[in-house]
């Protein structure tokens, strides 16, 4: 009996090592595949209820930056303000039976209803750094002769 067990065994882990030795052609085309798109061109995420949001972040109460589970990174603006998106930790997608996160979905933030205008192809959010100086709307002083 324990030699069957570990004969299932070794046979699970067979795909895994396999997976793991292509795990870097992946990358490789995920990376080129993010090079190819075009930025700024209407887009939507299939399926957004099954793992296909690998992350999500806040810009103000304006819109947010969407990764699909590809590396992929999205800008959905929202119609109007969205209290709270900043704070939220968690977001809902409602797609309306489409599945499918475009244009026409609604985010929802803790029980608020914020319609998208619009989801784009777009790079990834700026760092805080990034942030910090566009808030506070410091530029680099410039040295005289």
């Amino acid at each position: 009996m324990p030699r069957i067990l570990f004969l299932a065994l070794a046979a699970a882990l067979l795909p895994s090592a396999g997976v793991a030795a292509h795990a870097p052609d992946a990358d490789t085309a995920a990376q080129e595949d993010a090079a190819a798109r075009t930025l700024g061109e209407e887009a939507s995420i299939v399926f957004p209820g099954d793992s296909s949001i690998r992350n999500w972040r806040a810009d103000r109460d304006r819109g947010l930056w969407i990764q699909d589970r590809r590396g992929n990174w999205y800008y959905g603006s929202f119609l109007g303000s969205c209290r709270d998106i900043d704070f939220a930790h968690a977001i809902g997608v409602e797609t309306r039976g489409t599945a499918r996160l475009d244009r026409f979905s609604t985010i929802i933030v803790r029980g608020e209803r914020c319609p998208l205008h619009s989801f784009v192809t777009s790079e990834g959010p700026p760092s805080k750094k990034v942030r910090k100086g566009e808030r506070s709307g410091s530029k680099v002083p410039e040295t005289l002769p």
